[in-house]
């Protein structure tokens, strides 16, 4: 019984998920082929842009920004709007924060509580805030996001 009841909750929440997922799509994100993000994540693109690659993990309570409401202070110049891009297969740890043109590289992981304020290069850990590189990654690299309901059976 307890069993039957994780199935169906894990069947709840992805479908839940996937119309949260196009719901982002169809305001304006682009977001890859198995790629999850949590309901708890939030993603700004009131303006700007926000590209996710495949199989990434956006978890709880992230933020991703794709512009900069003081940018015009620091820059009258700027209107404050930017690019986000995150490639395939990048993990990004619960609270952590994406600000306005950065481009978070394949396969790299972004710690909890990090605060991503430059560009990540491709497999690589960074942590804190502002984030900085922990650890260089190499392969090969697992893919994210496996379906795990055959370990519920």
């Amino acid at each position: 019984m307890v069993k039957t009841l994780r199935v169906i909750r894990y069947y709840v929440a992805n479908f839940s998920r996937n119309i949260r997922l196009w719901w982002l799509r169809r305001s304006g994100i682009t977001i890859g082929h198995n790629t999850m993000i949590s309901m708890g994540a939030h993603l700004d693109v009131h303006r700007g842009r926000i590209v996710i690659g495949d199989n990434c993990l956006i978890t709880h309570g992230c933020y991703i920004m794709s512009h900069d409401g003081a940018a015009k202070m620091v820059n009258p110049g700027s209107d404050g709007n930017g690019v986000v891009v995150i490639g395939n297969n990048v993990f990004v740890g619960v609270n952590s924060v994406i600000l306005p043109n950065v481009t978070i590289g394949d396969n790299s992981v972004v710690g909890a509580g990090a605060v991503v304020t430059s560009d990540v290069p491709p497999a690589t850990v960074v942590a804190g805030s502002p984030a900085r590189v922990i650890k260089q990654l190499t392969g090969p690299f697992p893919v994210l996001n496996q379906n795990p309901v055959h370990l519920m059976k």
